[in-house]
């Protein structure tokens, strides 16, 4: 009964969390994954857009014992990253800038930022981010367990945002699972704004995509067949953060 009841509890959270469509969109996930043996997959994504900030998340001198590199495809803490080999060198091999947090020499951290279009290494897509000259693609914001109630994720912002300024960027876009509440709420609190939303049903080979913004519909049956996702921050201004109405696409 116990066991029942906590069950009950979290669904009732979740509920309140994500609304009912997402929330059945994870149920579906967990139930197409079980019964295919991870065959079939189920994602969904938001696709949002942060302005680069011009000043500080943390007070002068806060946050100094963690701290940030900007590493390259040949430093030995690749080794360390909860992520597959291949994966990493393909987002080095695009272009991307890692920033990794240390805290007394041990790895706690990174976050990913490219100055130009992201290949998806989760599901087949690209993202654009525009104006290119004025907008980056950040992804894959990780900081460790034991440090995601420290000052670790804003440290990596700070210095995130200063790579930016420097490279003259205004916004940097994005794409975060609708079943992440953290990282939604982390990115919230950012001044992120939305720019739409994307589902992907992959069934092994084959990939559908629906989303609320061009491309809209996308059938793919091989790894070289994906959506573009062209995402233009001119012109940002008064619309919400994330979505607010959670049974709709957009």
């Amino acid at each position: 009964m116990a066991a029942i009841s906590r069950r009950k509890t979290a669904l009732h959270k979740m509920l309140q969390q994500w609304g009912w469509f997402n929330l059945s969109l994870f149920v579906l996930n967990r139930f197409l994954f079980m019964v295919s043996k991870g065959n079939l997959r189920l994602y969904r994504y938001y696709l949002i857009a942060q302005p680069v900030g011009q000043t500080t998340l943390l007070p002068p001198g806060r946050g100094k014992k963690t701290e940030i590199r900007l590493i390259d495809e040949h430093d030995e803490i690749v080794r360390q990253f909860p992520r597959p080999a291949t994966a990493i060198q393909e987002r080095f091999e695009q272009g991307a800038k890692c920033l990794v947090a240390f805290k007394q020499e041990q790895f706690i951290g990174f976050l990913w930022l490219l100055l130009g279009s992201y290949q998806e290494d989760e599901v087949r897509a690209r993202y654009t981010p525009l104006p290119v000259a004025q907008t980056a693609w950040d992804f894959d914001v990780y900081v460790a367990p034991e440090s995601r109630f420290g000052l670790t994720f804003p440290r990596l912002w700070d210095e995130a945002n200063r790579f930016l300024r420097e490279n003259n960027i205004l916004w940097s876009c994005s794409r975060i699972s609708a079943f992440n509440t953290d990282s939604l709420g982390a990115h919230a609190r950012l001044g992120t704004l939305s720019l739409g939303s994307a589902i992907f049903f992959c069934m092994g080979q084959w990939q559908i995509t629906l989303a609320s913004v061009p491309p809209y519909f996308h059938f793919s049956r091989h790894s070289g067949s994906f959506p573009e996702f062209h995402l233009n921050t001119q012109g940002l201004g008064g619309k919400p953060s994330i979505p607010q109405d959670k049974s709709t696409m957009g």
